[in-house]
């Protein structure tokens, strides 16, 4: 995973092409897993609505999302802070597909069945990271919570 996150963050500014998506797919995961892990609870619902999630937001296979969700697990201390995937993430996703993205992160919230005060508080952050609006983060609530 740290070599994925090397690639992902180490591409030249003068290269404009597109991120490989495999590579999104992983800043998206990682964020998702912090998630999963700020209530000290973490739930096997959680990690496989990450895996659906990474399945259809990513076009990867069940088998790629897995290893994804695998290294993000395995690693995930090792992240210092949540600026170096929503960079990546603010820097090739539009609006709707930042929204698009916090739905995926308030559906693995909402997968065991309760919210958490401090999941609720860091999906606020990853908002703001994101650049997204209450607005914005209301509306990627409401659909998380009527999808469940």
């Amino acid at each position: 995973m740290i070599d994925q996150l090397k690639k992902l963050f180490a591409a030249p500014e003068a290269d404009q092409s597109e991120p490989d998506p495999h590579q999104l797919a992983v800043a998206a995961t990682a964020l998702m897993v912090q998630l999963s892990r700020v209530d000290q609870n973490e739930d096997e619902r959680e990690l496989q609505t990450i895996v659906d999630c990474a399945v259809t937001a990513h076009q990867v296979t069940r088998e790629e999302a897995e290893a994804i969700l695998k290294d993000a697990l395995d690693h995930a201390e090792d992240a210092t802070s949540m600026y170096e995937f929503t960079g990546q993430i603010n820097e090739h996703l539009d609006q709707n597909a930042k929204q698009a993205l916090l739905e995926s992160i308030w559906r693995v919230a909402f997968a065991d069945g309760r919210i958490d005060k401090y999941e609720e508080h860091l999906i606020r952050r990853m908002a703001d990271l994101l650049h997204l609006n209450h607005r914005e983060y209301m509306q990627a609530r409401h659909r998380a919570e009527s999808a469940s």
